[in-house]
Order: structure tokens, then C-alpha cells, then sequence
């Protein structure tokens, strides 16, 4: 694949994942707790949890961290996990009527199509995380363009080295509660919701 092709790919990407991972979920989460809708809104703060590997991922990038491309292949992996895997909310969501519960039902089935295509697409580029070597390839340092410019508009007066620091350091935290849940919660509330 030429690297223009890749770029786009990658833009592409990038927008989308702003789109249904950030800007949806955001906005549901507002009409949801507007309307008082405790399944909805617990579902949503679940995924806020499970999601935040997305945002440890972007600051990985950052940070020129091989390791970003692999925590943001595992965020493609669980997200759709945590969004349909609790019965109990399920039912409860299924229960519901109206816009809310479609607008809910849309947007689960839109990001768990999403996220299969983009880990089929960044299965090859999971070469990135070998090293550091291959991180400077060039079709590698395509996928870095969109976190450094979030860094640009963003972070633009803290060292690339201080975030991607502090994303090691959530990486590790967020990895300790993920163990922690399955482990302990989990497997006393198997997949019900309650209490989570």
C-alpha cells in the first residue's frame, strides 16, 4: 500500500474514532442522564472505563511508544466486549422504549463494526510495536501523525517524553484494575453489571 493511501487510511481512521468513540458515546451520555436512564447511563460509564485504553494508546503514540500500537488494538478488542456483554443491562436496554434506546442500539452496532474493520486493518501494522526500530519505518510513523497533532493542539508546551511517560504509568494502573475485575469481580458476578 503506497504511503498516501495509508495516510488516508489513518485520517480516516482517526476521524472516525473521534466520531463514534468520543462525540457519540459523549452526547449519549448527556440524553441518557437527562432522561434518567440508569441502565443506559451505567453501560455508558463502562464504556468510558473500557475506552480510556484508547486514550492511554493515543498518548503512548505520543510518547513514541511501541507499545501504543498494541494497546490500541486490545481497545478495539474490549470495547465491543463491554458493550454487549452484560445481561442484565441488556435486558433492561431491551425493556426500554423510544429514541434514546435506538439512538443506544445504533451507536453499539456502528462502534462494534468499526472497531472489527479497524483491527482487521491495523493487524499488519502491529509490526509497529516490535521495536523502536520499527517504529520509525515509514508507514509506521503515518499512524503517529494523528496523535502529534492532537499533541500539537493540545500539549503543545509538555515533552512528548513527560506524556508518554505518564501513559506507561496508566498503562500500568489500568492494566492493575482491568487483572483486578477479572479476577475478583468477575468471576463472582460473572456478566451482570450490578455492582460494577
Amino acid at each position: 500500500m503506497s504511503i498516501d493511501l495509508l495516510r488516508s487510511l489513518v485520517w480516516t481512521d482517526f476521524r472516525l474514532a473521534v466520531l463514534f468513540g468520543v462525540l457519540c458515546p459523549l452526547g449519549l451520555l448527556a440524553w441518557a442522564v437527562y432522561k434518567r436512564a440508569k441502565p443506559i447511563t451505567h453501560l455508558l460509564m463502562i464504556y468510558w472505563r473500557v475506552s480510556s485504553l484508547l486514550a492511554i494508546a493515543v498518548y503512548l503514540m505520543i510518547g513514541q511508544s511501541p507499545l501504543g500500537f498494541v494497546a490500541g488494538f486490545a481497545a478495539l478488542l474490549i470495547i465491543p466486549v463491554s458493550l454487549w456483554l452484560w445481561v442484565d443491562l441488556n435486558e433492561e436496554i431491551e425493556d426500554r422504549r423510544g429514541a434514546l434506546k435506538l439512538a443506544v442500539n445504533a451507536w453499539r452496532w456502528a462502534i462494534t463494526v468499526y472497531c472489527a474493520i479497524a483491527a482487521l486493518v491495523q493487524v499488519p501494522y502491529l509490526k509497529c510495536a516490535g521495536s523502536k526500530a520499527a517504529l520509525g519505518t515509514a508507514e509506521c510513523q503515518v499512524w503517529l501523525e494523528p496523535p502529534l497533532l492532537f499533541k500539537s493542539m493540545f500539549h503543545a508546551s509538555t515533552r512528548a517524553e513527560k506524556l508518554g511517560f505518564l501513559a506507561i504509568m496508566a498503562l500500568v494502573f489500568y492494566g492493575l484494575y482491568l487483572g483486578y475485575f477479572l479476577i475478583f469481580k468477575f468471576t463472582k458476578q460473572g456478566r451482570s453489571a450490578t455492582g460494577f
